[in-house]
């Protein structure tokens, strides 16, 4: 028999007072002790991003002539540079300002969405799954108040990144000078990427129990739209049907303001509208979930383990198993559609530009020489799945899920290689559906089957360069996990002098530090097996390093 008691003073319970006090009660006390943790990261990209920005802008002002920007619109007409770059408005008469903003300005767009996905997934499902929000939560405090925060964390990010890029625009070495209003513009389309992808992590992180999961579903939406604008800018460029379906893309977004050209501020209204509705749906997916449990119920497993489910290997493969089939589809669909691409390109071939046609092997070989190209670009992809993985490796160690494995007698070693192996593995077997679905794209259109087989290996030897890229990240790992965040910068660096380097006649020995510049553009070039043997060298013993790093210092569980 319970009897009811009143407080001392008529007080109301603990638990009616914050209900009456709502689910927002103490976002702004999460929000100053986020801003507290991320004290060192939160300059550290805003400040990255604004100096990659600075580079470009500053860069090409000073090495574009009148003659080199002429070469430049010429290039961008080309459905390959479309891909790479967008859709090129006021390229009919180029300036530096128009150039930077239409070609390059994709790329910090991609960095700002990147913070914002990891910002929401460190500061709510992270924090869920390693206990400490339910700490928290035993405080007063709203049921929405660290979700609030999170997002408002990501909104200062994005907001400082778009209005110090908008300033290093107003004052960077280009001609004429620009303006105010189109550099401000030019600040905000990046800005309002990032938030509209921070509306994405809302939603995205309510749906699995497991940040991996969240942030991979996040990450193959940002796929898609990657993915469907490129396919849209590369139609507009052939003056196809579809390059409608650049709108359909949050990057689009942002590329359809058209800064120095057109001057539309209202494309951003989209960015935003999406952000509000991803924390409205993220919000009411929150009330619809247990703390640390996901919307998506989990499955259960089978009464009995297969025996070959007993090993490290298989542990590593499970994990893995959802991030690598959604990576499978995209690189599938990617494929196919871009070796769809192929045959109108031959046939436009006549009115191409000499230096496109140049680039791409000359008039013969101008086939092979996209399919060549397009392997590079598929491995710059599957080289972020790699680091992505590695990544994860510090959640399963903060989150104290590899404590209880090392605690059995799996050792440090055979854990971390277990893992390794299957992300290397994974990398070779996404750049081989890549090969697959390009080759099977390019019959479809030539009916040429001779391609198939080369086009697959040209796509399949680039994994030396994803490799080196997982060794890097491992031995980062090892040695001082807090550190892993830098091959991000090694993979900017190395994707900058891959896709842009030589539009920007950077010596061959500075192109040449590039990792993946090494292996050859299959068809159109012949494989550099040593390349490849290097490559992969240099990525096991930067394994061998991270192991060895893992096995003598601690694990960080905090």
């Amino acid at each position: 028999m319970t009897t009811a008691t009143e407080r001392p003073g008529g007080a109301a319970p603990p638990q009616a007072s914050a209900r009456q006090r709502g689910a927002l009660t103490g976002t702004g006390t999460l929000l100053r002790f986020m801003l507290r943790r991320d004290r060192v990261r939160l300059p550290t990209w805003v400040l990255g991003l604004t100096a990659l920005w600075a580079y470009f802008a500053n860069a090409i002002g000073a090495v574009m002539d009148a003659e080199s920007l002429a070469g430049m619109a010429t290039m961008a007409a080309n459905p390959v540079m479309a891909l790479i770059g967008g859709p090129g408005y006021g390229f009919d008469d180029i300036t530096v300002a128009r150039l930077v903003a239409g070609f390059y300005a994709l790329y910090l767009m991609l960095g700002a969405v990147l913070m914002s996905i990891t910002t929401l997934s460190r500061h709510t499902r992270v924090e869920e799954q390693t206990g400490r929000a339910e700490l928290v939560r035993a405080n007063v405090l709203g049921r929405h108040a660290q979700l609030t925060a999170a997002l408002l964390l990501a909104v200062v990010m994005n907001l400082l990144v778009a209005g110090l890029t908008g300033l290093v625009t107003l004052g960077s070495a280009i001609e004429p000078p620009p303006e105010a209003g189109p550099s401000l513009l030019m600040g905000a389309g990046i800005g309002a990427t990032g938030l509209a992808f921070a509306g994405v992590g809302a939603i995205t992180t309510q749906l699995s129990a497991f940040s991996r999961a969240g942030s991979g579903i996040a990450g193959a939406v940002l796929g898609a739209a990657f993915v469907v604008r490129g396919i849209g800018d590369m139609s507009t460029a052939q003056d196809g049907g579809i390059g409608w379906l650049s709108w359909l893309s949050p990057l689009g977004w942002s590329q359809q303001t058209a800064p120095f050209t057109l001057d539309r501020w209202w494309p951003l209204l989209l960015s935003v509208a999406l952000a509000v509705a991803g924390a409205a749906v993220g919000y009411a997916l929150q009330t619809r979930r247990d703390l640390a449990a996901g919307v998506l119920p989990d499955r259960l497993g089978a009464a009995r383990a297969a025996a070959w489910l007993r090993s490290p290997f298989a542990l590593a493969y499970r994990l893995q198993r959802p991030s690598l089939i959604g990576w499978s589809v995209a690189m599938v669909l990617a494929g196919v559609t871009f070796g769809a691409f192929a045959q109108p390109m031959q046939e436009g071939a006549a009115d191409m530009p000499e230096e496109i046609v140049a680039v791409m092997g000359g008039t013969e070989g101008l086939l092979e020489g996209y399919l060549g190209f397009m392997g590079i670009y598929f491995a710059l992809i599957v080289a972020v799945y790699v680091i992505l993985s590695v990544q994860s490796l510090r959640g399963e160690e903060q989150g104290v899920r590899a404590e209880p494995v090392l605690a059995t007698s799996v050792s440090r070693s055979s854990w971390l290689g277990a893992w390794t192996a299957v992300t290397a593995a994974g990398a070779l077997w996404l750049l081989l559906l890549a090969g697959l679905g390009q080759g099977f794209g390019a019959v479809l259109g030539t009916g040429d089957w001779g391609l198939f087989g080369p086009v697959v290996l040209g796509n399949a030897v680039h994994v030396a360069a994803a490799w080196l890229f997982l060794g890097l990240a491992v031995a980062l790992y090892g040695l001082a996990p807090r550190l892993v965040g830098v091959v991000w910068i090694v993979f900017v660096y190395g994707t900058v002098l891959s896709l842009f380097g030589e539009m920007l006649e950077f010596d061959r020995a500075v192109l040449d530090t590039s990792p993946f510049q090494h292996v050859g553009q299959h068809p159109a070039e012949e494989v550099s097996w040593v390349a490849v043997g290097i490559l992969t060298v240099l990525g096991a013993v930067l394994v061998g390093a991270g192991a060895t790093g893992f096995r003598r210092r601690d694990l960080v569980t905090a």
